[in-house]
């Protein structure tokens, strides 16, 4: 049986199908005078659909504000969008940016243009909505702590220097998102225990699944390792990335 291979994104979806017109929003959702044009283009679904991930893009709109009801990752890629919060405090998000939402974020949706993204989706309907949370935008430059302790048997270079920051995590630690980094080095070929949506800030290099496809990345790629995929990762400059996955 074949392995599974990286699935590379890309703005325009995929090549070979049409772009799937969704259903409209309900109307007691929509404050705007009219409803979106929402299309989408699904990459990778899992969990028995409580994992989707793929490209989305929306003519104008607003929508009523509430808590929002699934943990959603997302890169925009055209246009710009306005988040409300629970206090009537505003977030401009743009082109370029990255950002969090997680499930029981009260927030309101003001969409003055033309969106385009990728979203990683999380649905989790046993998970509470902690309306609490706000909406994170993904710094790129933040600090990042040192992961210590690295067990040298997982690498074939010597060991690493690795920054990891987990920007949120969902209830049950099934769904996070954040920004990492790590010097040149290699690993051992093992099996991928998540399935991770990955956008390459800086540097290249390289994934290899268990039938020897050569996967190379550079800066500005988005892409999805599948759970259960044969992974051997290999970076010979530096690599920064932004994160997102899911863990059964």
């Amino acid at each position: 049986m074949a392995d599974q291979t990286v699935i590379r994104f890309s703005p325009e979806g995929d090549p070979a199908t049409e772009w799937l017109l969704w259903d409209p929003l309900p109307a007691e959702d929509i404050a705007s005078e009219s409803p979106p044009r929402q299309r989408g283009h699904e990459y990778y679904s899992a969990a028995e659909g409580r994992v989707t991930v793929g490209v989305w893009d929306s003519t104008p709109y607003s929508e009523v504000k509430g808590p929002y009801p699934v943990d959603e990752f997302m890169l925009l890629l055209e246009g710009s969008l306005d988040l409300e919060d629970a206090d009537g405090n505003t977030e401009t998000f743009r082109a370029g940016e990255a950002l969090i939402i997680p499930k029981g974020a009260v927030v309101q949706w003001k969409q003055r243009e033309y969106l385009l993204k990728f979203y990683f989706i999380h649905d989790n309907p046993e998970a509470p909505l902690d309306t609490g949370l706000a909406a994170l935008r993904v710094d790129p430059d933040a600090a990042l702590p040192a992961v210590e302790n690295l067990d040298p048997a997982l690498f074939e270079s010597d060991l690493p220097q690795m920054g990891w920051l987990t920007l949120y995590q969902s209830p049950g630690n099934h769904f996070q998102a954040g920004v990492w980094d790590c010097s040149p080095m290699q690993r051992v070929a093992t099996t991928i225990e998540r399935s991770e949506l990955m956008h390459i800030l800086e540097g290249s290099g390289s994934i290899t699944n268990a039938d020897g496809v050569v996967f190379e990345f550079k800066p500005g790629d988005t892409f999805l390792v599948p759970l259960g995929m044969g992974y051997r990762w290999q970076n010979d400059s530096y690599v920064k990335k932004l994160f997102c996955s899911y863990t059964p």
